[in-house]
């Protein structure tokens, strides 16, 4: 059995978001995303991969396809394959996400 205490993982960088590994198989990936205030993910799409968003902390700009959303903790957003999606973080505080893909890209 594998288990991740989220706070173990979580770095934050001036320069970037981190990503961070929490769990992985053949078939999917479970990352936490930390962005200090400021960060973004650019837009981006995966050809054949759902992608999920679960915010831990703080409060984030979602863009999926045309459609923009802010959303706080306790909230998720899903981003179906071949549509394009993408997070920043405007502040004031940190942003910690929660990012589910399946299946597990292979690029």
């Amino acid at each position: 059995m594998r288990w991740v205490k989220l706070e173990d993982i979580q770095r934050f960088s001036p320069e970037k978001m981190v990503k961070a590994s929490l769990l992985e198989t053949d078939r999917f990936f479970l990352d936490l995303y930390c962005f200090e205030p400021g960060q973004a993910q650019k837009p981006h799409s995966h050809a054949d991969s759902d992608k999920v968003y679960v915010v831990c902390e703080g409060e984030g700009r979602f863009r999926v396809g045309k459609e923009e959303r802010d959303l706080g903790a306790a909230s998720a957003i899903l981003a179906p394959a071949g549509v394009e999606h993408g997070v920043a973080n405007p502040g004031p505080g940190r942003l910690v996400l929660l990012v589910f893909m399946a299946p597990k890209p292979t690029h």
